[in-house]
């Protein structure tokens, strides 16, 4: 893998590109897609489970890889046309941040570790990537 990357979205965001072989970030904008490149890796962290809801899921979701097609506008009707990359999801299971806080370099130390996801993606390091996805039990072609 090349980079790696941390996106946000609710978690059941995150269950409509599992089942469509997608990624979406930042309400479809694609400037945050051109920065994420074939073979990048991508984790989903989600803060709740349904965008707008109170409830704190505060999790890792999806681990994947991106594939070679460039992003693409999708039409999901009623006007919205979001943009979309395909990515190739690794079988993994759902991981609570809290645990990890400690051990990843983007939270540890920091009081306010959620603010790192505002801006809807975030570029981690290798190892972060790799503590994320132990965590999340993921057959990532690279660790296996």
């Amino acid at each position: 893998m090349n980079g790696h990357w941390i996106a946000v979205a609710s978690a059941e965001h995150v269950r409509r590109g599992l089942q469509d072989g997608f990624m979406q970030v930042c309400h479809g904008k694609e400037g945050p897609l051109k920065r994420i490149k074939p073979g990048d890796g991508v984790i989903y962290y989600s803060p709740t489970e349904i965008l707008g809801g109170k409830d704190r899921l505060q999790a890792f979701t999806a681990i994947g890889m991106v594939q070679a097609e460039d992003a693409y506008r999708f039409d999901m009707g009623e006007g919205f046309v979001p943009w979309r990359r395909n990515i190739s999801w690794f079988d993994a299971t759902e991981a609570e941040i809290r645990p990890l806080l400690d051990r990843l370099s983007f939270t540890s130390g920091r009081q306010n570790w959620g603010y790192q996801f505002r801006f809807g993606v975030l570029a981690i390091n290798p190892e972060d990537f790799d503590v994320i996805a132990g965590a999340m039990h993921a057959r990532v072609p690279h660790m296996a």
